[in-house]
C-alpha cells in the first residue's frame, strides 16, 4: 500500500494570493465548509454548534506555542537567529521551561556558518530585570544544533525568557516576519501547556463565544496535548513516501480522558490533524503496550509505520490496555512519542469527524486528509478555491464527515455526527 503511493499526485495549484498572511480580525468569522458524506456546502464558523449532533465528543489539542525565535547579533555585526525546537537537556518540557541555571536544546541556526566559534549573547529584560543571556554551540544531533542556554541573574526561567526575548515562529510560507500580534494570534483561545512551535491551527476559529455556544447545547470537550514540531510544514520532498522522514512529536493525557474516551460510544470530532494524530496514536501506543508486557521503552514510541504492523483490536480493549498498565504502576498521566504518518489506506480507529484547515500542496497533512476523506479532497479543495476560502494556517476550515465510518468495533455509530 506505501509503496504504491506516489506523491506527485497530492498536489494542486495553491495561488499565492490565497494564502492568507494574516487572520481575521474577528475569529468565528471565517468561512467554513461542511464535506458531509460526499455533499459539499458553506457556512460561517460560528454557526459550528448549530452543525453538531450533540452526542459528538469534541477533542482539542491544548499545547501552546513558544516564543522560540531568538535573534542575537554579533559584534561583527552578523545576526544569527537560534529557533529552538526541543528540549535536550532535561528532555522534559515542564522541567526545561522551568529550568533556572541553564539549558540544552536542540535547534535550528538561521545564518549558522557565521557562529565558528564562542558563544552568542545579548541583553534582555524580564520584567522589570535586566538579563544577559548566552549560546554556545555543544555539537549537532542528526539535522538539528544542540545549543546550551545559560543566563544571568540565573533565578529566571527560560520559559519566561522565552516569553519575553523570543519571537513567534510562524511559518515559513507566509513569507513576512513575526509581528506583536502574532504572539496573540497564532494561539488557540484554549491553549494551555507550553512546547509547540507550530500552531494547532484549527484551533484558530474558536472563541470564547462558540465555546459556550457548545457547552450551552451540552455538546462535550476533551483535551489532550501534542507538541507540534516544525517538521508539520516540511514537503514530501522524496519520490518514495517511504523515504520521507516523518518528524517526532511528543502527546500528553491523562486517566481521566482515557475514561472519557472509553464512556464515550458516539462520534468524536478531531479539532485539527494534530488531535487526530493524538487519538490514533493513544489507540496504537494500547496496542503496543499488549504486545510488549511487560513494556519497555520502545512501548512508548510509535515509528513512521508501525500503525500499518501491528495487529489490530478492539478500540475499547485498547483504552482498557491502557488503563490497566496506569492501574498497575499509579499513573495518573502518560507520555509517548509518536512518529506516525497517517497516509491513504490506513483505517481510523478513533476518530469519525474532523475539523481542519486547509494544507499545502505534497504535504504528509494533505495526505492524512485524502487518508479520511479519500479522492474526494479533491473536490473540497476545488470548492474552496472556487468560493474564495482562505489557505493555509490563518485561512478558513473545513468540517469533513468521511463517506464510511471509521473501523471502531464496540462504539456506536448510529448518526453523522451532524445536524441535518
Amino acid at each position: 500500500m506505501i509503496d504504491s503511493i506516489n506523491i506527485a499526485d497530492y498536489t494542486y495549484d495553491l495561488p499565492g494570493n490565497r494564502i492568507a498572511k494574516y487572520p481575521l480580525k474577528s475569529r468565528d468569522s471565517s468561512k467554513l465548509l461542511v464535506y458531509n458524506r460526499g455533499k459539499i456546502f458553506h457556512r460561517v464558523f460560528r454557526e459550528l454548534p448549530g452543525l453538531i449532533d450533540r452526542d459528538t465528543l469534541l477533542v482539542f489539542n491544548d499545547t501552546r506555542v513558544v516564543q522560540a525565535r531568538l535573534k542575537f547579533k554579533k559584534q561583527t555585526g552578523s545576526k544569527i537567529e537560534i529557533f529552538c525546537l526541543e528540549p535536550y537537556e532535561p528532555k522534559d518540557y515542564n522541567l526545561a521551561f522551568q529550568k533556572t541555571s541553564g539549558s540544552v536544546w536542540k535547534c535550528l541556526v538561521g545564518n549558522a556558518k557565521k557562529w565558528k566559534d564562542g558563544p552568542l549573547q545579548m541583553d534582555i529584560r524580564v520584567g522589570s530585570k535586566q538579563l544577559r543571556l548566552w549560546a554556545h554551540n555543544t555539537g549537532r544531533e542528526k539535522d538539528a544544533f544542540l545549543v546550551r542556554f545559560n543566563w544571568e541573574p540565573g533565578e529566571i526561567s527560560f520559559g519566561n525568557i522565552l516569553e519575553w526575548a523570543g519571537r513567534t515562529p510562524i511559518p515559513p510560507y507566509l513569507n513576512r516576519e513575526s509581528e506583536l500580534t502574532d504572539k496573540k494570534t497564532y494561539q488557540t483561545v484554549y491553549s494551555r501547556i507550553n512546547g509547540s512551535v507550530a500552531a494547532p491551527t484549527a484551533g484558530f476559529h474558536f472563541t470564547e463565544s462558540v465555546l459556550a455556544k457548545l457547552a450551552d447545547k451540552g455538546i462535550r470537550t476533551l483535551e489532550l496535548t501534542l507538541h507540534v514540531g516544525a517538521g508539520t510544514f516540511r514537503p514530501v520532498s522524496s519520490k518514495k513516501l517511504r523515504d520521507h522522514p516523518m518528524h517526532a512529536e511528543h502527546f500528553y493525557f491523562s486517566r481521566s480522558s482515557l475514561e472519557s474516551l472509553l464512556a464515550h460510544q458516539d462520534p468524536i470530532l478531531a479539532v485539527g490533524t494534530t488531535s487526530t494524530r493524538i487519538l490514533e496514536s493513544i489507540y496504537w501506543l494500547g496496542i503496543r503496550l499488549k504486545e510488549q508486557d511487560p513494556p519497555d521503552d520502545s512501548s512508548f514510541f510509535l515509528d513512521q509505520w508501525d500503525a500499518y504492523k501491528l495487529p489490530k483490536q478492539e478500540r475499547n480493549k485498547s483504552l482498557e490496555n491502557l488503563l490497566r498498565y496506569m492501574d498497575k504502576y499509579h499513573l495518573e498521566s502518560m507520555e509517548g512519542l509518536t512518529r506516525m504518518m497517517i497516509v491513504p489506506g490506513y483505517e481510523f480507529r478513533m476518530v469519525d469527524r474532523m475539523l481542519t484547515n486547509y494544507h499545502q500542496p505534497n504535504s504528509t497533512l494533505l495526505l492524512l486528509v485524502s487518508a479520511f476523506i479519500g479522492e474526494d479532497w479533491r473536490k473540497v479543495y476545488k470548492y474552496a478555491l472556487e468560493n474564495d476560502f482562505r489557505f493555509l494556517s490563518y485561512g478558513d476550515s473545513s468540517l469533513l464527515v468521511p463517506r464510511t465510518d471509521p473501523v471502531r468495533t464496540g462504539a456506536g455509530q448510529d448518526n453523522t455526527g451532524l445536524v441535518p
